[in-house]
């Protein structure tokens, strides 16, 4: 056989259907080696491929009140650190794993996010509405799994490698080390932290209302959903906004309506109906901007080297 390198997965899949069918007994030792090395390649890249293929949809529609005068005029995810803003890096954190598709939903002062080569999905009523429906604007990106992540939150390297590695359907970050970056943090008080109730592995419950002592850790507003989660994750939801008989036309779950829910509300929905969510833990190594405290606390994290 030539000696030859291939690189592209496809490339590789093809040949090796086309030297299956030729049949394992017909053919020499050694060309039967040549066909098992193919299939353990094809093996061990596919899961690979789906991850790099995902979109992540990075939703940014906000207009981020408590961070003004900073964000007078321009989106948060704008803002700059060292030089760089929190939407770069974002991108460049998830770059260096080969994913590099995104999509981007946009609300306030959003002519201001054009960067090149993105997907962008404009939420203009971002006003009355909330991160589960601005979510929704870009639904069709999700088809082929994706990766959700707020915006106005910056993680390490490695917490991202940590969710690109989860093998499940539905996969979320969760830090279990929550408490420390409260500490101290007057302008955002642990009532409005997403907590996670989380069992053999399992997040059981998802809400801003458990009481914190008892919980297992923060989920940071950053997950995965295989293409499977995808297709459960966009059939339960358009079943809860469309149906006409479906109990959800008031509150869901913690918000008061579909239109001002979160997306834990929906993995509330999901956990209800029996599917399974993963908790990926993480200590530390991520922080949010929702006020200028926590900005100063990032700049200080980024100047020394801690994300």
């Amino acid at each position: 056989m030539p000696k030859q390198k291939y690189s592209d997965l496809e490339e590789i899949k093809k040949i090796y259907e086309s030297v299956k069918k030729i049949g394992y007994k017909k053919t020499s030792e050694k060309f039967n080696e040549h066909i098992s090395l193919l299939e353990r390649i094809v093996i061990r890249y596919e899961a690979n491929k789906e991850v790099k293929e995902m979109k992540v949809i990075i939703i940014a529609a906000g207009p981020s009140t408590r961070l003004r005068p900073l964000t007078e005029y321009k989106p948060k995810c704008l803002l700059e650190i060292e030089g760089k803003s929190i939407l770069k890096r974002t991108m460049d954190t998830f770059r260096h794993y080969g994913v590099d598709d995104f999509a981007i939903v946009r609300g306030y002062q959003k002519e201001k996010i054009d960067l090149p080569n993105i997907s962008y999905y404009d939420n203009d009523d971002y006003y009355n509405n909330n991160i589960l429906e601005s979510l929704f604007y870009a639904e069709e990106a999700m088809k082929d799994g994706f990766i959700f992540t707020y915006s106005d939150i910056l993680y390490s390297r490695t917490v991202v490698k940590k969710l690109l590695d989860s093998p499940h359907d539905f996969s979320f970050i969760v830090d279990t080390d929550w408490r420390k970056r409260y500490e101290g943090r007057t302008k955002h008080p642990t009532d409005e932290a997403e907590l996670a109730i989380v069992e053999d592995g399992k997040i059981i419950h998802l809400s801003k209302f458990y009481n914190p002592d008892v919980c297992y850790g923060e989920f940071i507003g950053l997950g995965k959903f295989s293409k499977k989660g995808a297709e459960i994750l966009t059939r339960n939801y358009n079943r809860a906004k469309n149906n006409k008989t479906c109990k959800f036309e008031g509150r869901f779950h913690d918000a008061t309506s579909m239109q001002k829910a979160y997306l834990t509300d929906m993995l509330e929905e999901l956990i209800s109906r029996g599917y399974s969510m993963y908790a990926v833990d993480i200590q530390g190594e991520w922080v949010e901007m929702d006020t200028d405290e926590d900005f100063e606390y990032a700049k200080q994290l980024i100047k020394n080297g801690k994300i």
